[in-house]
């Protein structure tokens, strides 16, 4: 008889709260938009696990590869730049209230073949032809986070003002 079974310690996961879902839903039918999640976790990691240094390894939203969609229209990700811009928003607020993140790796930095759903959904900042002998293009997310990294003073004073509204 196994001595591992379901009065076992385990987590349950879920992506709703009283039945209704945190966020929106991505092209991967596991990935929900929650910004606030980031925070909170990283809030909860601090305290949980006397304030360990963090370095997140990947951060990042897909969308559906669809043959239909132009380059050009492929190349306007503005869903992505909204996404990584509410994420570190909260990450930076999370760090003001103490917490050592050292590092923040988006996912990803080229479209590439998901284990689940193969070529069938983008994550990159940069859109990767795969017809054309996998010419790269910057995607409008690419020139936003250039701009964002540059901008530290604007952008302190944005973080504030969008994590006390929400």
């Amino acid at each position: 008889m196994s001595t591992f079974e379901s009065h076992a310690p385990h987590v349950n996961v879920t992506t709703e709260l009283n039945g209704v879902p945190i966020g929106p839903q991505t092209a991967s039918d596991w990935l929900y938009v929650y910004p606030k999640g980031i925070h909170d976790l990283i809030l909860y990691t601090k305290e949980k696990y006397n304030d360990p240094i963090i370095y997140i390894t990947e951060n990042g939203v897909d969308e559906f590869n669809d043959p239909e969609v132009s380059l050009q229209e492929a190349l306007n990700d503005t869903n992505r730049i909204d996404y990584y811009h509410r994420h570190l928003c909260y990450l930076q607020a999370a760090i003001k209230n103490g917490a050592k993140v050292k590092g923040y790796f988006a996912w990803s930095l080229l479209d590439n073949f998901e284990w689940d759903y193969g070529y069938t959904v983008r994550f990159g900042i940069n859109y990767v032809d795969y017809d054309d002998n996998l010419k790269r293009y910057s995607k409008l997310s690419t020139y936003w986070f250039k701009r964002f990294l540059k901008k530290q003073e604007k952008r302190t004073k944005e973080i504030q003002i969008f994590v006390d509204d929400e």
